[in-house]
Order: structure tokens, then C-alpha cells, then sequence
């Protein structure tokens, strides 16, 4: 993964429909974290600006709108939003391999013509917020493991970059598409944390251990008094190695 080396593993989230509030969270683990996350709920109430300010701060983004429609769709979205070179964004895999390969190729294309930098496709498999219940009440028979496996298999044979994965199911996914593609992990959580609605979750050390390229994490900085401390601890954890 040596196009992130210079970067730090961990991806503040900040969930919330306040830009300045975003802003003000980013600056307080500027020291620890240089990806940060914006998510449908800031993309929704404050749009491109979002993006622009927050890489204006010296930040590199994380677009994670989780596209989902039919290919021509999706990727006219991804060349409207290329136009704001964030780092990576993402997809859902459930949208098919002919959508996610038009989303890859309309960005290749263009990125070739136009010189600005290509995000970085990820394609999201199981949100953290589910578990087996929840997934058979979709209608989905497999395992956990199986279906996240299957569906970042789909993602990278479609040309996506990498995928969004729970710590969980890190060392399957490893093992079903190598060690190039990026993977993303929310649901990580420092020692003694709570865990909110993530239903799969693990402590930075383990996912990192497990394959995990970057850890999105929010409530656990964003809501505490001093994030620069836990930013700290998280990426100490995520140092530790298995013997």
C-alpha cells in the first residue's frame, strides 16, 4: 500500500449536518489523522462545500455517499463528484458488477483527459450495523463472512480500488482479494468503548492486525473532551503486532 504510506491509518467520521462543527472536530486530531470522513448526513446539508472546505484545512477526503443506482447513474454521479478530487469514494457492491465497472471505467477515462487526480473506488459491503438476523431478513441465506467475501470479490473483478469491510471479516476478505486492494474498516472501537449500532466491531490493533489499510472512526473521538488523547491511543493500538 505504499501510494498511502505518508498517511495516517486513522479516518476521523464526522457525522454531523454542522460544517463549522466538522471543522472545528477535524482540527482537534489534525495532529493524528489526515483522511476525514464525510458522510450523507454533512454531504446532505452542506453539499461540494463540505469537501472544498475541509480539503481547504488540509485535509484529504473520504466521500462515503455509498452510490447505489442503475450505471448510468452512478457514474455520472462519480464524475460530477471527481470534480472535487476526494481520496477515495464509495459505492455499494449490492448496486452489481455492471454498475460498479461503469463507475470505474467513466473515472478512468476521465481522470486520463482531464489530469486531476482519480479518487480511489471503494465498494461497501455489509454496513457494521448488521449482523446474521439482519441479513436474513433481507432475504441473504449465506454467512456473514460469505457474503462480504463474495461481494469484495465482485468489487475488485469490477475494478474498484478496494472495499469498506467490518474488522471481522478483514482476514476473509484478505484472503479472497489479496493484499493490493485498500480496505476500510469502520466499526473500530478503542478498548472499553462503547459501541453504539455497530454490530461487528473490534479494537484498532486487532483490525489492523487482521488486514485493515484504515480505521474510520467517530463517536469515540467526536464525543469526547480531549479526541487528540484517544486519536493518540487509537493509533497506538494499531501498532501493536501479533507476536
Amino acid at each position: 500500500m505504499t501510494e498511502y504510506d505518508d498517511l495516517s491509518p486513522l479516518i476521523i467520521a464526522l457525522d454531523t449536518s454542522d460544517l463549522e462543527q466538522a471543522r472545528r472536530w477535524a482540527s482537534a486530531v489534525r495532529e493524528n489523522v489526515d483522511v476525514v470522513k464525510v458522510g450523507l448526513e454533512l454531504y446532505s446539508a452542506a453539499g461540494p462545500k463540505a469537501v472544498e472546505v475541509l480539503k481547504g484545512d488540509g485535509f484529504d477526503v473520504f466521500l462515503d455517499l455509498k452510490l447505489n443506482d442503475i450505471p448510468n447513474t452512478v457514474a455520472s454521479a462519480c464524475l460530477t463528484l471527481c470534480e472535487l478530487e476526494p481520496l477515495f469514494m464509495t459505492l455499494h457492491t449490492m448496486g452489481g458488477q455492471e454498475m460498479m465497472r461503469a463507475a470505474s471505467s467513466a473515472l478512468a477515462e476521465t481522470s486520463a483527459v482531464n489530469g486531476k487526480r482519480r479518487p480511489r473506488l471503494l465498494g461497501v459491503t455489509v454496513l457494521t450495523s448488521l449482523d446474521l438476523l439482519a441479513l436474513k431478513k433481507i432475504g441473504v441465506r449465506d454467512s456473514m463472512e460469505g457474503q462480504v467475501t463474495r461481494l469484495a470479490k465482485l468489487a475488485v473483478e469490477s475494478g474498484l480500488d478496494g472495499v469498506v469491510a467490518s474488522p471481522l471479516e478483514v482476514l476473509d476478505v484478505r484472503r479472497i482479494v489479496g493484499t493490493d486492494p485498500v480496505v476500510v474498516t469502520p466499526g473500530v472501537r478503542p478498548p472499553g468503548a462503547r459501541i453504539g449500532d455497530h454490530a461487528r466491531v473490534a479494537t484498532p490493533g486487532d483490525a489492523v492486525n487482521w488486514g485493515s489499510d484504515f480505521l474510520v472512526v467517530g463517536r469515540p473521538l467526536t464525543r469526547s473532551e480531549d479526541p487528540a488523547s484517544v486519536a493518540r491511543a487509537i493509533l497506538e493500538d494499531a501498532r501493536r503486532r501479533d507476536d
